[in-house]
């Protein structure tokens, strides 16, 4: 495995590469980040893993500075699954003050969007350049984040790009709660609370596959119950899954989407239903 931390040293040594699989992070591997490099193993014969913190997706009251930067034992976790580790500075990602950027789909503004204004701006400005940088045939994304594989997936279709987009299934642990490099902010007492956010997920999930109708009704009991446990709850919206618009009754492709606070933590999770 070789890291890598120019854009330069990267091209030339992808230059004779024809069959690149990529997985883009922020570092801070868990086992849900390296469940998408062993499928992008399965995907290509080169696999390349970018570990950036990007300055662009970060609002001014989140939390960038504090961010973990882990690339030592990232690495470790990487041997014998990547074949390159792209790690570049913040000034090789910008050489020069970003002044354009990737301009999202309406969609950005919503959900997460509604509460992180401008992440999603940042986060295709930054994941189109790094695609220019690595120039993959294939790249991973996890469901876990569902709205921003739906609007990397929209770019990717928009800007005619001859990349494959791979969604990958959310990686959990044992008592259900979706893996993320947050979890580590979790007290031990909200960790074993932090479950019932996939649990409200699944027993909704399962009203629907009931023939339920009414989708603000269903959205409502569950932000209900998560307040009624301590939560503080951004969002929980039923959607369809081809482009998270709001779905009619007939829909048949849904995902239910949320986001909440358990103490100073945010967490997102998503289940998606067909009925």
């Amino acid at each position: 495995m070789q890291l890598i931390h120019t854009v330069a040293e990267l091209r030339a040594r992808l230059a004779s590469e024809k069959a690149v699989a990529f997985v883009p992070t922020m570092g801070n591997l868990h086992e849900g980040h390296i469940e998408l490099v062993r499928l992008a193993r399965s995907r290509g014969s080169c696999v390349v893993v970018s570990i950036f913190v990007n300055p662009l997706q970060f609002g001014p009251n989140e939390d960038f500075d504090k961010y973990p930067r882990t690339l030592e034992a990232d690495c470790e976790k990487l041997q014998g699954l990547a074949d390159v580790v792209f790690a570049p500075a913040v000034t090789d990602m910008y050489p020069e003050q970003q002044t354009l950027f990737v301009e999202p789909p309406p969609i950005a503004s919503e959900l997460c969007g509604e509460f992180r204004p401008g992440h999603f701006r940042g986060v295709a400005t930054v994941v189109l350049k790094l695609f220019n940088q690595v120039q993959p045939q294939v790249a991973v994304f996890g469901k876990k984040d569902y709205q921003q594989l739906a609007i990397i997936r929209s770019m990717v279709t928009q800007f005619n790009l001859p990349i494959l987009i791979v969604g990958a299934e959310t990686t959990r642990a044992a008592d259900g709660l979706a893996l993320s490099s947050r979890n580590q902010y979790l007290s031990a007492e909200e960790r074993t609370e932090a479950a019932f956010l996939s649990q409200i997920l699944s027993g909704m999930g399962e009203t629907l596959k009931g023939g339920a109708v009414g989708y603000v009704a269903r959205e409502r009991e569950a932000a209900a119950a998560l307040a009624k446990r301590g939560w503080q709850v951004e969002y929980v919206s039923v959607r369809k899954q081809a482009d998270l618009g709001v779905p009619g009754e007939a829909e048949r492709r849904l995902v239910i989407l949320v986001a909440a606070r358990l103490g100073k933590t945010r967490l997102i999770d998503n289940i998606e239903v067909c009925l």
